[in-house]
């Protein structure tokens, strides 16, 4: 039998799902999920996420089924998956996304690609969400990625053949060496509550977003909460870019004094949409930032004087600082922290505790739900000032507490042994040493950590071949200026073009 092999990897979803809808024009479809046991053997990968993972899965698999046929489960390496399968089928070809992910996946698709050539097998990996592979430079990339970003969404296909096929159950977590994370109220899975989070905070939870989302006080219902739902892809980029332009163009239309400070949210919110794939787009250009510091003079700079003392504390959130302390344990509870308290975790390990960027961002990436490797390496590394062309970022963690949790709240939730401390001296509770419960004092004074820290930093950015190398790097990587709406559409057309395979 004849059959076009769809593979779902981070796209689980049948709407605006360019793969599927271009193979089912073909012929027979056979959509298959391939689980990985050595890719769940990573480093960067936990239970949390396997969890999230399987809801996913399972409403993925309901929906292909309404289409008339299910989503058939693998365990195995890929490449000998997909050859048993064209073993038994006549595949004609493969289709997929292209996936930037971690370093792993990016070999094992290396590995794909040069068995489909052998085979004479043609693997058709579209774009997802507007990140653009083999690119040159970035110049007209925010044009590109808008004029994509607008192209007409992929309908559902209206029926699948069935084809049927003996797929392997789905492997327990601790046949893969996973094991409980204490993730005990993360995001739960799928593409129904992806589209009811998307919605509500665009029409319900938003209004604040752009003043809320700093402080984890009200992040954690003012901001989208859809980005592990883009990290698994149960809902698509250009859905969400195209519903938040429909949200901004309801508002255009409302009369004024209505509007609250929606504009403002909607605007902050859209802009970011862009942002997550410039930091996608940086590790699909430059894969070795996984690995290594975007900016050479940063090799070495804290490999030798790892404190695993200090290490071990930041974790569990017993540093003695207390805004640090409840976003880690916040963090390990919920799979999700905002992105300031997100940044503030990893300036102090890297500043305070002078703790080496790749140490500290595996250990979050296995905290994130939402972990998105070109987004979290970017953002890791600049937190810890290895790019070269940031600004250096030294958050002070009281006066964080001080500005985004002035009450305490947050940290008496996330606290119990300060839930007696005055809110005057909550920020500072080691001035009370009598009253801390079991609570540690300061692992590092605060003052002294930073000046240290910023010492060793500047003192390297101070050199003519550091500022030569970050040139490079602005060119490579930098964002540019946005451009006209009447440009993007002209790149619109263009894209649309290019993405109409001949069938």
């Amino acid at each position: 039998m004849t059959c076009q092999i769809v593979w779902f990897k981070r796209d689980l979803r049948v709407f605006d799902h360019q793969p599927l809808i271009q193979a089912s024009k073909i012929g027979p479809v056979l959509p298959i999920y391939i689980v990985e046991p050595k890719l769940w053997q990573q480093p960067d990968l936990s239970m949390r996420h396997y969890l999230f993972l399987i809801e996913c899965i399972d409403e993925l698999n309901i929906a292909l089924k309404v289409l008339g046929q299910k989503l058939m489960i693998y365990v195995g390496g890929a490449t000998s998956i997909l050859e048993s399968l064209v073993k038994q089928y006549e595949v004609k070809s493969i289709w997929s996304h292209q996936e930037t992910w971690n370093n792993w996946t990016y070999q094992r698709d290396q590995q794909v690609a040069k068995w489909a050539k052998q085979q004479s097998i043609t693997w058709h990996q579209l774009r997802q969400n507007g990140v653009i592979r083999g690119l040159k430079d970035r110049d007209g990339w925010s044009a590109r990625w808008r004029a994509d970003m607008s192209l007409p969404l992929s309908p559902t296909p209206d029926q699948l053949p069935t084809i049927t096929n003996q797929a392997t159950p789905w492997p327990k977590p601790d046949s893969l060496g996973l094991q409980d994370d204490g993730c005990t109220v993360r995001q739960r899975g799928g593409r129904t509550l992806g589209l009811s989070c998307l919605d509500s905070f665009l029409n319900i939870r938003g209004e604040h977003y752009t003043k809320a989302m700093s402080s984890p006080v009200t992040a954690f219902d003012s901001c989208s909460r859809i980005s592990v739902h883009l990290a698994f892809g149960t809902l698509s980029m250009r859905e969400v870019f195209q519903a938040t332009n429909r949200r901004s163009e309801a508002l255009k239309a409302m009369p004024r004094g209505t509007k609250g400070k929606w504009p403002s949210a909607i605007r902050s919110f859209a802009g970011r949409l862009r942002w997550h794939c410039h930091f996608i787009q940086k590790l699909e250009d430059q894969p070795q930032i996984e690995f290594q510091p975007l900016h050479s003079a940063y090799h070495g700079l804290r490999e030798s004087s790892f404190n695993q003392t200090y290490f071990d504390a930041w974790k569990v959130g017993k540093t003695g600082y207390p805004m640090v302390d409840a976003c880690m344990r916040a963090l390990i509870a919920t799979g999700w922290i905002n992105f300031r308290m997100r940044a503030m975790l990893m300036s102090f390990a890297s500043y305070h505790l002078w703790l080496h960027w790749r140490q500290t961002s595996i250990y979050l990436a296995n905290l994130f739900t939402d972990y998105e490797p070109g987004i979290h390496y970017s953002q890791t590394q600049m937190q810890a000032g290895t790019t070269g062309i940031n600004s250096v970022r030294i958050y002070n963690p009281i006066k964080q507490s001080m500005d985004h949790d002035p009450d305490g709240q947050f940290i008496k939730q996330w606290i119990p042994e300060l839930q007696q401390i005055p809110t005057a001296m909550i920020h500072q509770p080691w001035q009370l040493p009598d009253q801390l419960n079991g609570y540690p004092l300061p692992i590092v004074e605060e003052s002294i950590a930073r000046k240290q820290a910023a010492a060793q930093i500047y003192k390297l950015r101070k050199s003519s071949d550091h500022r030569d190398e970050s040139s490079k790097i602005v060119k490579k990587h930098g964002s540019r200026k946005k451009t006209t709406r009447k440009s993007s559409i002209i790149t619109a057309n263009k894209l649309k073009q290019q993405n109409e395979l001949p069938l």
